[in-house]
C-alpha cells in the first residue's frame, strides 16, 4: 500500500519516531489546484475522504513545527502528536473561499496544541495561567542574550516588546529558573546529600505502634495508681479532690466551703494536704 494512502491512525510517531518522519516525508505535497479541490469537497460536502487528505499531506509541517519546541525537554514524537491535533482542527475549520493555503492557516492551530501541551507537561506545577505569562513562556528565553540574570534595562525593553508589566517579566524569570523537587527521595540520595526529599521530613512518631502501645500502658497504669491512691483517702480530702479537679463542673473554695461549713481557706488548706497525700501515695504504688 502506497504511504499517500495510509489512513491517519496508522501513522503514529509514538511507536518509530524515525520511521514515522521519513513515512510522512514520502507523501507528496499538494499542489494549488489539488488542494483547492479537496477543500471544497470538503467545506460543501463534508467529504472525510478529502479531509484525511488534506491532512496527511501536510503532517511534514507538524514535524518540522514540532521540532522548534525540542528545547522544553519534552518527548519530540507527543509534540507532533498535539501538532497533529491542530492540524487537524484547522483543516476542520478550513475555508477555501478565504484565498489562503492551508499551512498558512494551520500554522496557528499546530502551535496553539503544541503551546497547550508544553504548558500542561514541562513542570508538575503549572507555570504560565494568565494571557501574559503565557506570552512570556515561549519569548523569554530567545529574548535573553545572555545566561546571567536580567538586568533593570533589559526588563524594561523586554517589557516593552511583549507589552506586558516588567514585573511579570521578573517572575517569569524566576519561575523558568527554578526546578521541580521530587516529594520522593531518589534511589541515589543518602543522608549527606545537600538536598533532602519532603517525605523524610513526614516521619511521625506519634504513629508508631511501639509508641502507641507505650502510651496507651503509660496512661493505663497511672489512672490505676490514681485510683488507688484516691481509695487510701479519708471521704472528705477524696471529694474535695474530686469536685476541685477530677469533674467538668468544677467546684470552687467558696463552693466546698458551704457543703462542708468551713471557711475557703480551710478547705484549701485540706485540698493542699490532700495532694501531699496523694502524691506521696502514688510514689509509693509506683516505687513498689
Amino acid at each position: 500500500m502506497s504511504t499517500s494512502l495510509l489512513p491517519v491512525g496508522q501513522l503514529s510517531p509514538g511507536n518509530d519516531l524515525g520511521g514515522y518522519i521519513q513515512a510522512v516525508n514520502c507523501i507528496s505535497v499538494l499542489t494549488v489546484e489539488e488542494e483547492q479541490a479537496l477543500a471544497r469537497r470538503l467545506y460543501d460536502e463534508g467529504d472525510l475522504e478529502a479531509a484525511r487528505r488534506l491532512v496527511m499531506s501536510h503532517l511534514r509541517f507538524v514535524v518540522h513545527i514540532a521540532r522548534s519546541y525540542s528545547g522544553y525537554g519534552l518527548p519530540q514524537a507527543d509534540l507532533i502528536q498535539e501538532g497533529n491535533v491542530g492540524l487537524m482542527k484547522a483543516v476542520k475549520r478550513f475555508d477555501p473561499n478565504q484565498g489562503v493555503r492551508l499551512v498558512s492557516f494551520a500554522v496557528h492551530w499546530i502551535k496553539a496544541e503544541i503551546h497547550e501541551f508544553v504548558l500542561r507537561n514541562w513542570r508538575i506545577v503549572k507555570i504560565a495561567t494568565t494571557k501574559a505569562q503565557r506570552k512570556l513562556f515561549f519569548n523569554l528565553r530567545s529574548a535573553k542574550k545572555r545566561l546571567a540574570w536580567l538586568n533593570n534595562d533589559e526588563v524594561d525593553a523586554i517589557a516593552k516588546d511583549l507589552d506586558v508589566k516588567p514585573e511579570i517579566v521578573r517572575d517569569m524569570e524566576g519561575r523558568l529558573s527554578a526546578f521541580d523537587a521530587g516529594f520522593d527521595a531518589s534511589p541515589s540520595d543518602d543522608e549527606d546529600s545537600p538536598y533532602q526529599a519532603p517525605a523524610q521530613f513526614l516521619d511521625d512518631a506519634t504513629l508508631d505502634p511501639a509508641t502507641q502501645l507505650e502510651d496507651s500502658d503509660f496512661e493505663e497504669d497511672s489512672t490505676r495508681r490514681l485510683q488507688l491512691a484516691l481509695s487510701e483517702l479519708d471521704d472528705r480530702s477524696r471529694d474535695i479532690l474530686q469536685r476541685r479537679w477530677l469533674t467538668d463542673d468544677k467546684s470552687t473554695l467558696h463552693d466546698l466551703a458551704d457543703v462542708y461549713g468551713v471557711s475557703a481557706e480551710r478547705i484549701r488548706q485540706l485540698e493542699k494536704n490532700a495532694m501531699k497525700k496523694l502524691r506521696a501515695k502514688m510514689g509509693d504504688t509506683l516505687a513498689a
